[in-house]
Order: C-alpha cells, then sequence, then structure tokens
C-alpha cells in the first residue's frame, strides 16, 4: 500500500475457537511485510496446525511484534511452526520436488524470509506428532522468539535449525523417549539438561 512500510500490520485476534484447517496462520505470500499481530485467549483443536508463520525464498518478506497469550491446543500437529522453508514442513503441506525443497537462500528467490521478536506465552498443547519446529535459513536466521510459561506434550520433539536468540523460559516438552528438542545452528538459552 503507498505510504505504508508493511502490507499487514496491527491485527487484534482474540476469544477464538479453531476447530480444523490449519490453525493461526500467517503466509505464505509475506513479501510486503507483516506485523504487530496480537492473538489472545483462543482454543484450537484436531487442527493441522497452531501458530503457524510460513513462507520461503520467492514471497518472504519481514515478519515482526507477534504476541501469542494464553492458548489452549489439543490433538494439534505441531503447536508452532516458524519457517522460512514453506512446504512440506507441517501436517496437510503439499511436498514440494527434491529441487524446490533447499535450505538455504542460494536455492532461488530473491525475497528472503526475516521473522524477529516473537513472543509465546501461557501455551499449553497436545501434540499427536511433532511438538514444534523453527526452521530459518543459514543466511537469515530466525531471531529473538520468547517461549515463556509452555506446556507442550508430544510424541517426537520440538525441532530448532537456524535460529538465534531463543528463549525458554518455564518450558516443559514432554515426549515418550529420546530428547525435548532437537537442535541444528540454534542459539537457544533456558533448555533442559541435557540439551542434545
Amino acid at each position: 500500500m503507498p505510504g505504508h512500510d508493511f502490507q499487514s500490520e496491527d491485527f487484534l485476534i482474540t476469544d477464538c475457537t479453531f476447530l480444523h484447517g490449519h490453525g493461526m496462520s500467517i503466509g505464505s505470500e509475506t513479501a510486503g511485510g507483516v506485523r504487530n499481530i496480537i492473538m489472545r485467549n483462543c482454543t484450537f483443536e484436531n487442527t493441522e496446525n497452531g501458530i503457524r508463520i510460513k513462507s520461503d525464498t520467492r514471497r518472504g518478506g519481514v515478519v515482526e511484534n507477534i504476541l501469542c497469550d494464553h492458548i489452549t491446543m489439543k490433538n494439534v500437529n505441531p503447536a508452532v511452526t516458524l519457517t522460512c522453508v514453506y512446504q512440506g514442513t507441517s501436517a496437510g503441506d503439499k511436498k514440494q520436488s527434491a529441487g524446490a525443497q533447499t535450505n538455504s537462500v542460494a536455492g532461488g528467490g530473491g525475497n528472503i524470509p526475516v521473522y524477529r521478536h516473537i513472543r509465546i506465552s501461557n501455551l499449553t498443547a497436545t501434540c499427536p506428532k511433532a511438538a514444534g519446529l523453527i526452521l530459518g535459513l543459514p543466511e537469515s536466521c530466525i531471531t529473538d522468539v520468547v517461549f515463556e510459561n509452555v506446556k507442550i506434550s508430544a510424541a517426537k520433539s520440538f525441532s530448532i535449525s537456524n535460529a538465534k536468540g531463543v528463549q525458554l523460559k518455564n518450558v516443559t516438552v514432554t515426549v515418550p523417549k529420546g530428547n525435548a528438542f532437537k537442535l541444528e545452528n540454534a542459539e537457544v538459552s533456558g533448555l533442559p539438561d541435557p540439551a542434545l
């Protein structure tokens, strides 16, 4: 929009119930920028995703200042997805061809996703599959993500790759076996012991 730095900004989502579909999704088209999104007092049940921000290097842009607070999820897969490599990274996504999937900006496209200043607090979730995914790019790490008072029970761990400044404050992820978090090129504080 002429005269605006961001195409989408200043949304309040409150007291909503999500019963099917892809949960609360931002993207995949974020080239114009998205900021100042607040979601409070929402319930998710039987959705393919919970909180999801998704884009790729063909249609990425800046996504910032996202606040999600007092969220309850039941039978959601996964609870949280923040991905700069959209498609095939969460439930219900169409799979890309092998040549289209990439974890690097060099794979194509000139609209690099940038995600920053994301707060998720007072969230409880049960996930029959994975707990969550944060997947940035080596050239564009997802930065400044804070989870506070979060409790997730899931079949598989929470995967965090290409991310910096992720903070866990009073966060519990429970899985039946293995470690709760799987990290690759990630700077995360507040991890349980052992971290990997």
